[in-house]
């Protein structure tokens, strides 16, 4: 049977403030546990006025703190702004606080424009070649097992914990899947991103994939953003709002959810019809028989049965209702 898991990018509505958002956050991350959701991961996003997830490790250790047998991680700690030593340390602390709850999810993503990559590293520029040895670093620290000749050789990640938080890794093709396989680390595909690349991707880490101490064998999961109404007509129009929001945020412009109401009145450029089409690729909308037939040919498709699902609809209780929905098609 699927496990279900949610990944939360805390996307703000329109005349919502961030606090408001973070309460529905928090209930819904409750509701998910009730219902059998797995994990509750949240994204990192900085500079913008419609994300209000900017430091996941906060929000993690508050959701653990709400909760009581969610596992909550990070989708994903944009490692390349960060000293792999501090984000070791910060996830031993969540883990000694929180014993087999805790996930660190690291990205390569550098982490939106320059001039916020650069507030991010106080000016000190930092290339993504160095994400490599970054995420080795990191495994070093989590794993104690800094080689004598490192030039930190000696130091360790404190609180020393009995546990290896799982560590998985964000991508979106055949590069990040090695990656991942030939480190012995766990894998996420983002689907809800770049859905093309999703069934190479998925091979490539399987058949390259070398046990470690951070996992024996291949775990593996896709995310895709997934609306489900009480009908296709109710979806879609639910869904209605996160076209308009997908199509701003490419844009640079308010990332902030518009309403139903606003995305139904907004006119489309042909052009912009186009991309709501192809954004919709990303996308998982319907009824429960529409979206368990979708699911189920991904899941089919990627040969893994976890499913870490987004959705950054305007109504909170709506996204809650989509969420129950989903939960009873397993």
């Amino acid at each position: 049977m699927p496990s279900l898991h949610i990944l939360d990018q805390v996307a703000i509505p329109k005349g919502q403030t961030a606090q408001e958002t973070l309460i529905h956050t928090t209930q819904l991350a409750q509701l998910a546990e009730t219902l059998g959701y797995e994990r509750y991961w949240f994204a990192e996003h900085h500079s913008t006025r419609g994300l209000a997830s900017t430091a996941p490790e906060i929000l993690m250790a508050h959701i653990a703190a709400h909760t009581s047998t969610l596992r909550t991680g990070s989708g994903g700690i944009l490692l390349l702004q960060y000293s792999p030593f501090k984000v070791a340390e910060v996830t031993r602390q969540l883990e000694a606080l929180y014993p087999g709850r805790i996930e660190i999810g690291v990205g390569k993503s550098p982490g939106g424009i320059e001039r916020t990559r650069l507030a991010l590293t106080d000016s000190v520029h930092k290339d993504l070649s160095q994400f490599d040895r970054q995420l080795k670093d990191l495994l070093f620290y989590l794993s104690d097992s800094l080689p004598s000749g490192h030039p930190h050789a000696g130091v360790k990640a404190a609180p020393l914990v009995d546990a290896h938080p799982p560590v998985w890794l964000l991508g979106l093709g055949e590069n990040s899947a090695t990656q991942a396989a030939e480190l012995g680390i766990n894998y996420v595909f983002g689907h809800f991103i770049h859905p093309a690349r999703g069934t190479q991707a998925f091979e490539t880490y399987r058949s390259h994939f070398s046990p470690s101490v951070f996992s024996r064998q291949p775990q593996s999961m896709f995310a895709v953003f997934v609306i489900c109404g009480e009908t296709d007509e109710e979806a879609d129009r639910i869904a209605s709002s996160t076209d308009l929001w997908l199509l701003r945020v490419e844009k640079g412009l308010d990332s902030r959810v518009p309403s139903i109401e606003e995305a139904s009145a907004y006119h489309y450029t042909t052009q912009e019809k186009k991309k709501v089409l192809q954004n919709r690729q990303r996308m998982i909308v319907g009824s429960k028989k529409t979206v368990k037939e979708q699911l189920q040919t991904l899941i089919d498709r990627y040969q893994t049965d976890d499913i870490m699902i987004l959705n950054n609809s305007f109504d909170p209780i709506e996204k809650q209702r989509s969420f129950k929905r989903i939960a009873e098609l397993f």
